[in-house]
């Protein structure tokens, strides 16, 4: 039985310019329109356009500490500055991630919780059943958003929304008049470049859409060149490199979780602390221009030891890049490895993240 596809409210202008098309999360999403390393190079010297309005948004208001809100995730809601964002995880009680999400604090007691698409529903029910109080809402159908990115983004922002994003700093946002409705603007992005996430109301995003499209510094980019861009950066996605069966531990986001503070899933990753992973995530760069893909088998001295979850040709490197899990002791920089799938064998080392260290994001 084929999918049924949910639509963005933009996917009618995704085919006017004729894009590739793919389901994505259970969406039908654009993967590429003049290329993915067109559109990767356009971002990483320009200003691209994402259509990001699969993903998905919840509202929270009330007390977080008597709701319980505070316990749900691995960092603290309410340290969060109102007028800024954080990144983390919604985790189950083995410790592994049901979701990586950021929540904005918009007022002393309300937060907006942004999510994958692909596991929005699930989420919700998660966190509804872990709350006691508050009220707490899906405003994914009525919320529209689209990320602009690149190095020239702050001023095509500036010329066409206006002069208050001009000094955002990183992981801080907005609330102001966009096309005569309220829309949050975030400093924040999924490309290592300097770039804006902007909430708008649905019925507003395609006229928001084709006003960024009248700027010349701006084109469309798809899902694919969002992927390169993305670990070329070293960034994490979920169902390929983080899922329920992968800790913060193993996938080294440790950073990401507080254990000063009380959540689902924390006494399991306190167990796994003192006992050991028994597989660690490992970033890697392959000699040639050959792209290791999700799956494939990584092996040390000719045993397997671990499988690729995520892997692209790096335009910026010129080589192949990917991330994966293995057993713990091969992770140091330097360490040799080989990365197979059937007939295909290509020789890799272990290296640091980021992969691409000259991106504009905290331009």
């Amino acid at each position: 039985m084929d999918e049924q596809l949910q639509a963005t409210p933009i996917c009618g202008r995704h085919r006017d310019l004729k894009a590739l098309m793919a389901p994505f999360g259970g969406w039908d999403m654009p993967i590429q329109y003049e290329g993915i390393i067109a559109e990767h190079s356009w971002c990483r010297t320009s200003a691209a356009l994402f259509d990001i309005c699969h993903m998905g948004e919840f509202l929270f208001q009330g007390d977080f500490a008597a709701s319980g809100l505070e316990d749900v995730f691995t960092f603290s809601v309410q340290t969060i500055p109102v007028g800024r964002s954080r990144y983390g995880f919604l985790l189950n009680e083995q410790g592994g991630i049901i979701d990586d999400l950021i929540v904005f604090r918009l007022a002393d007691d309300q937060v907006m919780i942004v999510v994958n698409a692909a596991t929005a529903p699930k989420d919700f029910a998660v966190i509804k059943e872990r709350l006691h109080g508050g009220t707490f809402t899906d405003i994914t159908a009525a919320t529209g958003k689209l990320d602009l990115q690149g190095p020239l983004a702050r001023y095509v922002m500036v010329e066409l929304i206006g002069e208050a994003v001009a000094t955002l700093p990183y992981f801080k946002f907005i609330t102001m008049d966009i096309l005569g409705v309220p829309a949050i603007v975030s400093r924040t992005g999924y490309t290592g470049e300097l770039g804006y996430e902007i909430f708008i109301p649905a019925e507003k995003v395609c006229e928001l859409w084709d006003l960024f499209l009248t700027d010349e510094r701006v084109k469309p980019a798809g899902l694919g060149a969002r992927d390169v861009l993305r670990l070329e950066v070293g960034y994490s996605l979920y169902g390929s490199d983080i899922d329920e069966e992968t800790t913060p531990l193993e996938a080294g986001l440790e950073s990401f979780v507080n254990f000063d503070k009380t959540f689902i899933g924390k006494e399991a990753l306190l167990r796994l602390k003192e006992q050991g992973v028994t597989r660690k995530k490992v970033a890697f760069e392959v000699s040639g221009r050959r792209s290791p893909r999700h799956h494939y088998d990584i092996c040390s001295e000719g045993n397997a030891v671990g499988t690729v979850t995520s892997g692209v040709f790096s335009p910026m490197l010129g080589r192949g890049i990917g991330i994966g899990f293995v057993t713990p002791g091969l992770t140091a920089v330097g360490t040799p490895l080989t990365i197979t799938h059937e007939r295909v064998t290509m020789e890799a080392t272990v290296c640091e993240l980021p992969f691409f260290k000259g991106g504009s994001v905290r331009a």
